[in-house]
């Protein structure tokens, strides 16, 4: 996986039904931004726009984008950004490092940063989520 160079950043988004949440972290895997926008066409497009004015994307990590983030996943693979589908952060990660929407996404950008947790896709006609997103009933991921 190609490790960042000066300018560059990766980005990270935890997705929900309403908002996504996201989080930039440079070469040196400092984070140096973070937002929420709104999960419309027109909070896609501020998401690119926002993930530009940060400097070049070299990819981003979007949280089970085959349900909620398939959408921005959509939009931004069609604007030129390369997009990793990455899983649920490990529940003994989660408890060391805290549960926040914020933690989540930058979590989200340190996986894609260092290719960890990538998601196995299955094929574009399955009707099922990705196996790392897949909801149990009765149960919260």
């Amino acid at each position: 996986m190609q490790r960042p160079r000066q300018g560059q950043v990766i980005i990270g988004v935890d997705t929900h039904k309403e908002i996504h949440v996201a989080a930039a972290v440079d070469r040196q895997g400092t984070l140096v931004g973070e937002e929420r926008f709104p999960t419309t066409r027109q909070g896609y497009r501020q998401l690119e726009s926002w993930a530009r004015s940060l400097g070049d994307v070299l990819r981003v990590g979007v949280e089970c984008s085959g349900s909620y983030g398939s959408g921005l996943t959509r939009h931004l693979a069609k604007n030129g950004f390369a997009v990793l589908e990455v899983t649920f952060p490990d529940k003994t990660v989660r408890r060391k490092r805290g549960k926040g929407d914020f933690v989540d996404a930058e979590m989200a950008a340190e996986a894609a940063f260092t290719g960890a947790r990538p998601s196995r896709r299955r094929a574009a006609t399955a009707w099922s989520r990705p196996s790392g997103c897949r909801k149990r009933p009765g149960r919260r991921p």
